[in-house]
């Protein structure tokens, strides 16, 4: 599917009113309506500390926690209140824990071990797509 232009948008959505509002000033909003769908799936690979700082998982309740050589799992959704089933799903078939899980925007961040992880990610993405028919992803390692 070819990519609109800026003009062509507005041609469509006010086709009637087009050559009455050219030469206006128009503000444009744009609204995303949530669908069903896994947007990001993705593995790092053991880290250095730095990571795990910048990702904000030494304070809260992992305060004092070393995951120093942990793998690192983040996947993100809409609607954002599936995250609630992705974190269930992903302790539940893999030995991880959560990171940090957002239920206002949908982001899950999981950690452990590099296989358990991806066992937990893959686990995750595989029951969004066969199980809820969400729209999904693919996986991603670095």
């Amino acid at each position: 599917m070819a990519r609109m232009t800026k003009q062509e948008l507005l041609e469509k959505i006010f086709h009637d009113d087009y050559e009455n509002l050219k030469g206006k000033k128009l503000r444009m909003t744009r609204v995303r309506v949530p669908g069903k769908e896994v947007c990001l799936a993705h593995v790092i690979s053991p880290s250095q500390a730095c990571i795990y700082q910048n990702l904000g998982l030494h304070i809260g309740v992992h305060e004092g926690e070393d995951h120093t050589g942990e793998a690192v799992g983040m996947i993100r959704f809409t609607p954002w209140e599936a995250v609630v089933v992705a974190a269930d799903m992903a302790v539940k078939s893999a030995d991880v824990q959560i990171g940090f899980m957002d239920r206002f925007c949908g982001s899950l961040i999981l950690t452990g071990g590099l296989s358990q992880v991806q066992t937990a990610v893959e686990a995750v993405v595989r029951f969004f797509d066969e199980e809820l028919g969400f729209r999904t992803c693919e996986i991603h390692k670095s």
